[in-house]
This record gives structure tokens, C-alpha cells and sequence, in this order.
């Protein structure tokens, strides 16, 4: 079991992992796994969870957990959020937006949609908004009770996955480098 299963989204002051505490970024993939295509976001991060660690980068499974995630998310100087979106787009199409209030958020798929806003507008109102770079992969269906991806989601999984993990690293040595002086 990785230590991102061994962790539950909300927990009560769960304090980040040793190899993770002080982490400027936070890299946090969202959905539902039990819904087909609308777990893209943490199909990403457990693809990124199986590569090297990153100093300064912390991956967190956030599943559904929208405010339960707001503790993560204000230990963050910087969070690079991977979730699923029905935009009307082609499946598969990779969206790369920087929302700079919490109404710019996009509305996802699930459960989690009014839960994301919720938890960058008590962001905003107890530290201010985060610097937030948001990925979003375009579904067209959801599939209950289906693990699987579509074809063309699958597909853009490790183009998310190289971009994000080249991002992290760059905001990382950035924000690791101005710690320095």
C-alpha cells in the first residue's frame, strides 16, 4: 500500500508525511475512481506517485475530499491541481488554466465540483487565494461503477503526467532556491 492510500482524505490534522512536511508544492489529482473517466485526476497522481520523488513536492489523493482538503491546501505555497472536466470538448483534451480567484474554478464532474470552489473561496478568505496551476482533462461520459478509462482519456494521462511533473519541479526549485536566500 503507497502511503497516499494509507492516509484519508479529511482526516483530522493528519500531518503531512516526513519526506513531505515544509513542501512549497502541492500536486493534488481529484474524482471519483468508481466512476469511470471523472477519476482522471487521481489516475494522474498515481501515475506520478510511481516515479522518482521531487524535493519540495508533495502528491496528495484527494479523491472527493473538496473543503476536507482546505488543511492541505493552505500548508501549500503553490498547488497544481489534475481533475476531470465536461467542457464540451473532445475527450482527452488537456486544459491548462491559472483561475486566479476561486469563481474562475471550473465546475468538475461530481460530487467534488461545488466542494473545489468551496474549499479556494475558504483559501481566499483565510489566507488569500493560492497560486493555483489547474489541469483539466476534457470526458464526455462517466461510467458508474467502472474503473476504466475511455480510450482517449487513457491516452492523455501521460502528457498530464510529463507536464505536470516538469512543473512541479520548476516551482519547486524556484520557491526551494528563495527559502535559500
Amino acid at each position: 500500500m503507497s502511503p497516499l492510500d494509507a492516509t484519508l482524505v479529511g482526516e483530522a490534522c493528519r500531518p503531512p508525511a516526513l519526506s513531505d512536511a515544509g513542501a512549497p508544492v502541492l500536486v493534488l489529482g481529484v474524482g471519483n475512481l468508481l466512476m469511470g473517466d471523472e477519476g482522471v485526476g487521481v489516475h494522474v497522481l498515481r501515475t506520478l506517485e510511481g516515479g522518482p520523488p521531487e524535493a519540495g513536492v508533495r502528491l496528495l489523493d484527494g479523491g472527493t475530499g473538496g473543503v476536507d482538503l482546505l488543511g492541505d491546501l493552505l500548508q501549500a505555497r503553490v498547488v497544481i491541481l489534475i481533475d476531470a472536466t465536461r467542457d464540451g470538448q473532445t475527450a482527452g483534451t488537456i486544459t491548462r488554466l491559472r483561475p486566479e480567484t476561486a469563481g474562475a474554478v471550473p465546475l468538475g464532474l461530481s460530487a467534488h465540483d461545488f466542494g473545489l470552489k468551496d474549499l479556494f473561496a475558504a483559501a481566499t478568505l483565510v489566507r488569500g487565494m493560492p497560486t493555483v496551476h489547474l489541469f483539466t482533462i476534457s470526458v464526455v461520459t462517466v461510467n458508474p461503477m467502472s474503473f476504466e478509462l475511455s480510450a482517449p482519456v487513457a491516452a492523455a494521462v501521460p502528457g498530464v503526467v510529463q507536464a505536470v511533473r516538469t512543473l512541479a519541479a520548476q516551482l519547486a526549485a524556484r520557491y526551494l532556491a528563495s527559502e535559500r536566500t
